[in-house]
């Protein structure tokens, strides 16, 4: 049994399924240097956590070789399906989806990657519309084109594929909050960084949180979209959620029903640790209680 303190994780995901919840996320150890799987620890009450479960395992043959970010899981048409993000020397870093009859896996691969080939992209999210149509969005990475973008695409409805192109919702330069992470500039433009796309619905509509950087900090923000629709347009809430070096945060609801914020901090390897943040929404936004 491990206390939350003790898990060096970045990225955690929470699920909650039948009393117990499910976490996941990059595996701190090898978030830069490797990476071959993705761990699930299993908990009753948010702080003594068993595990960890290797819910993915790199099969013989897999593409990627490093770099196995962000896995997310979601609960679709009676299954779990992993959403993650992997990279190879020789290629474009791609996100991907896996699924499994049960949270904690063992997850296989069911997609192809679900981003455009000849981009760098990460940390997809997955996101049912009211009309119940699936989308993904993610990131077109700063590294290739500086000023990061958040983009979306539909997904067929078994998830296996993508219809249509992808389309761009907001890029980083949009929020007040994000200044850039370096000096250089990438394709003509300044580094600013687009992280962890993560959507809620919620009374006002449609809710997205995501990370960036701030004033030298890992940073997490918010975007709403005016019209509900996930393709906005979006409009950044001008204070960042969270600015004390964590993010690539998301929502869950407890057992109690109290809406908990998730990220890691800090934003230095191999230090990162789970935190939760009870959240309430007044004025038409989430703060932190």
């Amino acid at each position: 049994m491990l206390k939350k303190e003790e898990i060096n994780i970045r990225d955690p995901f929470v699920l909650l399924v039948e009393g117990k919840y499910y976490m996941t996320g990059t595996a701190g150890a090898d978030a830069w240097t490797g990476g071959s799987y993705f761990p699930v620890y299993i908990s009753d009450d948010l702080e003594n956590w068993e595990g960890p479960v290797r819910a993915f395992v790199s099969p013989e043959g897999f593409w990627a070789t490093d770099n196995f970010w962000a896995p997310e899981i979601h609960p679709y048409k009676g299954a779990y399906y992993m959403f993650a993000s992997f990279h190879n020397p020789e290629k474009n870093r791609a996100s991907q989806i896996m699924r499994a009859e049960k949270p904690e896996g063992p997850y296989e691969v069911w997609s192809s990657p679900i981003t455009p080939d000849d981009w760098y992209s990460l940390d997809a999210t997955f996101y049912v519309d009211e009309a119940g149509q699936p989308w993904t969005v993610f990131c077109h990475e700063w590294t290739q084109i500086g000023t990061g973008e958040i983009c979306a695409v539909k997904l067929t409805d078994d998830l296996r594929g993508t219809v249509g192109e992808p389309i761009t919702l907001f890029a980083a330069s949009e929020a007040p909050w994000v200044t850039p992470n370096e000096e250089k500039l990438i394709a003509g433009k300044k580094c600013m960084v687009t992280d962890g796309p993560f959507l809620v619905k919620d009374e006002g509509g449609l809710t997205m949180f995501w990370s960036s950087f701030s004033n030298g900090n890992y940073a997490e923000g918010m975007a709403v979209s005016e019209s509900g629709s996930v393709l906005g347009p979006w409009k950044q809430i001008a204070e960042p959620l969270f600015e004390k070096d964590g993010g690539h945060g998301m929502l869950f609801k407890t057992k109690e029903g109290k809406l908990m914020f998730s990220l890691h901090r800090p934003n230095l390897n191999p230090m990162e640790r789970p935190c939760f943040f009870e959240l309430k929404r007044e004025d038409g936004r989430y703060k932190i209680v």
